[in-house]
């Protein structure tokens, strides 16, 4: 593992098996309800408006990822186009396959 030390907000590299991991040396604390509040200006540089999605993950045994979440067609995958019908994604090509037959 390679890491600098830097001033609070200058987004520092960790290489750790060919993983990028960038820390900002922002640190929060969970609140009783298991809430942590995401800082503005990660909120600003990532794009995540309020009521945005995200997607949560778990790496190993200690590292969990925030990801904005994207739909995606149920059949093909594809992030573009993608609308929601009866609960499910589907994109634009895929319904007018569907369409076709």
């Amino acid at each position: 593992m390679v890491k600098s030390d830097y001033t609070y907000h200058q987004i520092v590299s960790i290489h750790e098996g060919g993983l990028t991991v960038k820390s900002t040396g922002i640190v929060r604390k969970v609140d009783e309800l298991g809430r942590i509040v995401l800082p503005i200006e990660l909120r600003r540089t990532l794009d995540i408006a309020e009521r945005d999605q995200l997607e949560i993950y778990i790496e190993g045994n200690d590292t969990i990822v925030l990801k904005k979440y994207q739909p995606t067609c149920v059949f093909c995958g594809s992030a573009v186009d993608v609308h929601h019908y009866k609960g499910k994604c589907i994109c634009t090509d895929c319904a007018k396959g569907i369409l076709e037959l």
